[in-house]
């Protein structure tokens, strides 16, 4: 009788497809995209949009001169990373609570990356969709009105 033990074949059994990978493997492309946002508030703290024509203009304000909901931005986050709190709400009011939903939803897919489960995208109705919509036409309108004097950019 043979007593040999043969050792079975990996390419008989492949790890399935769209197997979850756990711990450090499954950082990268969370740690990617983190790396990339912190990276563009580096740049922004380091290059100040306030000076005129460092990063071009708003294509929209450019030809309507009206603000759009994204005017201001980009000096947003440039007070944002100084610590003016203030003066970031005052470029534009949907910068620190975009940043918040940004950092929330990286360090929850990097959590969830972690532990070998998939990425959970926020699910938004389509009464709350059109609500926001509402809400960013209402703020583009208020801000281009002598009433929202206060929301324009500085």
């Amino acid at each position: 009788m043979e007593t040999t033990h043969v050792a079975s074949d990996p390419a008989a059994h492949p790890e399935p497809e769209g197997a979850n990978r756990s711990g450090w493997r499954a950082l990268g492309v969370p740690l990617l995209v983190a790396g990339v946002g912190i990276g563009a508030a580096v740049l922004l703290h380091f290059r100040d949009p306030h000076s005129e024509g460092s990063y071009g203009i708003c294509p929209v304000y450019g030809l309507t001169g009206y603000y759009c909901p994204g005017c201001g931005g980009l000096r947003a986050m440039h007070n944002l990373t100084d610590g003016h709190l203030i003066d970031s709400l005052h470029s534009n009011v949907l910068a620190v609570p975009l940043v918040l939903a940004f950092v929330l939803l990286v360090s929850d897919w990097s959590v969830r990356a972690w532990r070998g489960q998939r990425m959970r995208l926020p699910r938004i109705g389509r009464s709350t969709m059109w609500v926001i919509f509402g809400l960013f036409a209402v703020y583009s309108v208020l801000r281009n009105t002598p009433w929202g004097s206060w929301l324009t950019p500085v």
